[in-house]
């Protein structure tokens, strides 16, 4: 069994840092495979992108999914709407937050939207509260003077 490295030699048997500076790779700069199929597609993308319609009309169900991707990527983010009452107080968000639970369990939205839904409804809350805060201390403040 080997001893353990120790003292001096443990830094030379590590592999060593980028030098200090080292500002890695540019910003921008591209992979030299990229850049070669790019090269060699030069020119041809039109007739590429025409076969691969040709191929999905004929049937080819990878090239239909290639095409169907391309037209219609699939959606990251979608809106989402919530009747936000127009009386503004506090107790209004929580029918909102009931709301948004409830499309959760119906199946209307994600949870991942219903999560950004609440995040943008804990903000609001968060703002009318402030704002009733600090009109309450102007009050205490006017009543003190």
């Amino acid at each position: 069994m080997s001893e353990p490295i120790t003292g001096n030699n443990a830094a030379a048997t590590r592999g060593r840092p980028f030098a200090p500076g080292n500002p890695g790779r540019p910003k921008g700069s591209r992979n030299r495979t990229s850049l070669a199929v790019e090269l060699l597609l030069e020119g041809e993308a039109e007739q590429l992108t025409r076969k691969a319609i040709d191929l999905a009309l004929a049937g080819d169900t990878v090239a239909l999914k290639l095409c169907i991707d391309r037209l219609a990527p699939p959606r990251k983010d979608r809106p989402v709407r919530f009747e936000i009452p127009a009386s503004n107080a506090l107790a209004d968000v929580v029918q909102v937050a009931d709301a948004v639970i409830r499309a959760v369990a119906d199946g209307e939205v994600t949870p991942a939207e219903a999560a950004s839904a609440m995040a943008v409804l804990e903000g609001y809350r968060r703002l009318r509260e402030t704002a009733e805060l600090e009109a309450r201390v102007a009050a205490l403040e006017a009543g003190a003077r």
